[in-house]
């Protein structure tokens, strides 16, 4: 080998070493960098000899990162869901606790019982009365509570549709911006890492796939099928409707739906965007939110009706309030929906608690002594009484089993969610553990940092030979 072969092989050693060890200190700097994909330098071989650097290559499992994200987005769903039913659960509150529903229906009954051994007392009267009132708010805290749950994944979903249409702009942009610097011959890994980011982003708000599409360029669909970007990015569109009560769905035109590309789509977990975040927040929103308001409604109801019965009290006209209202009035059975929230102690009862005693429809105190109908009102909460809507099944219960019943419904819903979000959450834990185990290895970077120490002392002590040479055949 002449000397100038010699030197020209030494300085492509020596250029190539400069580029490893620029590759090695950006994986070391970046191993905990989200979105970050260890580099590899790739290596050719120049004629007539040394060494050329032919690239920088992105290591990605593909495979192991379409099932982290596919998990991902399912821990965002079920997570979503069990939260929810967990709010909902602790809104009725659980048995024996301060404040619960079953805890005030055991106080109102035993008010109930105190006023009918001393109807004479107005003090035991003013109790029950409270302890009424104290249910009726009961019920309309947590269909508040309920609304004020279906309120916020409106705005989340509007908030998660802005940041997909954000993401998949930001995206294309990103295309082009890789294909012009691949084209150009640079590296284009740190554009890649950016759009990996946003990528990830996008899969937690709905599941996705990505398809290489060549020369840098990617491509995105949903699980369901649906295009996100392939090469123009799509266009999402929601209205949120800023407050929320009961009775507004999108089948009334209540709430927005979203669309896609100006064209309505569904968002059912079978649909096309099925899975993620976003659907998560249309199902509470349109499905569980509303189910949960509706058994809620059925206990009202059912409230509502035990004390409206006219044989329970003789003093009431027909077709009048009874102990319970709706927001002061008799209750319409075709009005059932949100009377939970509308739920209140008839305003006969202000500031005269002996009609408790001798009638709602009372105009003048009766008896002291009287406590038939207290006693009337304290057996009618254990009566037993099939509730006609809800949704829980045939059979008579008291007022107490049915608030049982509708705690423990919600209690077995929100167990198999908190099943279902432990699954996801552990099986997103470990792909998220495997996609690490296969990134950047700090102990294996600093061996190839040896290697590359190695191959940059023996290129430079042959440049040092072949200057010797040189000063040595020009010195003769």
């Amino acid at each position: 080998m002449s000397l100038s072969a010699s030197l020209s092989s030494a300085l492509s050693g020596l250029t190539a070493a400069a580029r490893g060890a620029e590759v090695v200190s950006s994986n070391v700097a970046n191993a905990r960098t989200a979105g970050y994909a260890r580099r590899e330098l790739l290596l050719a071989v120049r004629s007539p000899q040394g060494v050329q650097v032919a690239g920088v290559a992105r290591m990605v499992d593909r495979a192991l990162q379409t099932d982290r994200r596919a998990a991902q987005a399912a821990a965002e769903n079920t997570d979503l869901r069990s939260a929810f039913l967990r709010r909902i659960e602790e809104a009725i509150g659980l048995p024996g606790d301060d404040g619960a529903l079953s805890t005030r229906i055991g106080a109102f009954a035993a008010a109930l019982t105190a006023a009918a051994g001393r109807p004479e007392s107005t003090a035991l009267l003013t109790a029950a009365v409270d302890m009424a009132a104290g249910i009726a708010g009961h019920l309309a805290g947590a269909s508040d509570g309920i609304q004020t749950a279906r309120a916020e994944a409106d705005r989340a979903i509007a908030a998660d549709v802005g940041l997909l249409n954000d993401s998949l702009a930001r995206i294309a942009d990103m295309n082009r911006q890789i294909r012009t610097t691949l084209g150009s011959g640079r590296d284009a890994s740190a554009l890649m890492d950016q759009r990996q980011q946003l990528v990830d982003g996008i899969a937690a708000i709905v599941p996705l796939r990505e398809v290489d599409r060549g020369n840098g360029q990617i491509a995105l669909y949903t699980a369901g099928g649906a295009v996100l970007l392939d090469g123009t990015p799509a266009e999402f569109g929601f209205t949120p409707a800023g407050i929320v009560v009961p009775g507004m769905t999108q089948g009334t035109g209540a709430l927005s739906g979203l669309t896609l590309n100006g064209r309505a789509m569904g968002t059912a977990e079978t649909g096309l965007l099925g899975g993620g975040r976003l659907a998560a927040n249309f199902a509470l929103r349109d499905v569980l939110g509303p189910e949960a308001q509706a058994r809620l409604d059925a206990v009202a109801r059912d409230l509502v009706e035990r004390f409206a019965d006219p044989a329970l009290d003789p003093t009431l006209a027909p077709g009048a309030a009874g102990l319970f209202t709706d927001g002061g009035g008799p209750f319409a059975p075709g009005d059932e929906t949100g009377l939970a929230a509308r739920l209140a102690v008839n305003p006969a009862l202000d500031g005269a608690a002996w009609r408790l005693r001798d009638g709602l429809g009372a105009a003048a105190p009766g008896a002291s002594g009287q406590s038939a109908l207290l006693v009337r009102m304290a057996d009618t909460l254990d009566t037993a009484r099939a509730p006609v809507s809800g949704g829980f099944g045939g059979g008579a219960r008291s007022f107490a089993a049915l608030a049982s019943d509708l705690l423990s419904t919600l209690a077995t819903a929100r167990l198999t969610a908190d099943g279902a979000a432990t699954f996801s959450a552990a099986k997103a834990a470990a792909l998220q553990q495997q996609e690490a185990a296969g990134g950047v290895d700090t102990d294996h970077e600093v061996q190839m940092l040896l290697q590359i120490e190695t191959a940059y002392a023996a290129n430079a002590k042959v440049l040092q030979s072949v200057d010797e040479m040189l000063d040595l055949l020009l010195g003769m």
